[in-house]
């Protein structure tokens, strides 16, 4: 219980301050500095929850993640459901909290999507934002993976260059689809944003739950065949 406590604390804060970060500061790609504060935000709570909940429960708080681990043979099917459950209700959670800090009086949020992921920057296409986040996540989800091998050295680093990757698959991946590679923090926003009034992120979430974990799997898929497993 220990580990989905922890899960669900992780997924709660990546979302509140990721997200959070991207309602306060805009990723609007011409303003070069807002954005990385954004993509900087995502990456950062990675090494911070890393350090602090990592030792606990392997510091996934995102289903991809926890189905590439499955994948590898790294956790069994009961702690994936458990995991994926955690991580989902932590998102949910977090953009809760996102609307008694934003809607609610203390920020005005015009738009009440809640740092939300969307197709605006491929021109609604679905295929480019399946494209998009199969992408991203696969560089994400390969990139924990190897760095969480037994065969590893990075040692006290692994949690700094997993907030590393995931910041830079952010830069690209903003401007496109918001960059989720994650589908607790795609689905927490999108359903509170529903619940609070606005229907459209929960309209196009689903992209935002398959195409990561496509990514995941096939990363799980393909770091196994490097591996010689």
């Amino acid at each position: 219980m220990r580990k989905y406590i922890a899960e669900f604390i992780g997924t709660a804060v990546l979302v509140t301050l990721g997200c959070g970060t991207a309602m306060l500061v805009g990723c609007d790609a011409s303003v070069g500095s807002s954005y990385l504060l954004t993509a900087l935000a995502f990456g950062l709570v990675i090494v911070a929850m890393a350090y602090s909940i990592g030792n606990v429960s392997g510091c996934h708080i995102n289903p991809a993640v926890s189905l590439g681990v499955l994948i590898r043979g790294g956790m069994s099917v009961k702690d994936f459901i458990g995991y994926v459950i955690a991580q989902c209700l932590g998102a949910l959670a977090g953009a809760g909290l996102l609307v008694a800090i934003f809607v609610s009086g203390f920020v005005n949020d015009s738009t009440g999507a809640l740092g939300s992921n969307g197709l605006a920057g491929v021109n609604g296409s679905i295929v480019s934002g399946l494209l998009v986040e199969v992408v991203l996540t696969f560089i994400f989800v390969m990139t924990v993976l190897g760095v969480t091998s037994e065969k590893a050295h990075h040692g006290s680093f692994a949690g700094i260059v997993i907030g590393l990757s995931l910041t830079l698959v952010h830069i690209l991946g903003i401007g496109l689809t918001g960059t989720s590679v994650n589908p607790a923090r795609s689905l927490g926003p999108a359903v509170v944003s529903a619940i609070t009034g606005n229907n459209e992120p929960l309209s196009v979430v689903w992209v935002f739950i398959v195409a990561p974990l496509i990514g995941g799997a096939l990363a799980a898929i393909v770091y196994r065949v490097l591996e010689d497993k």
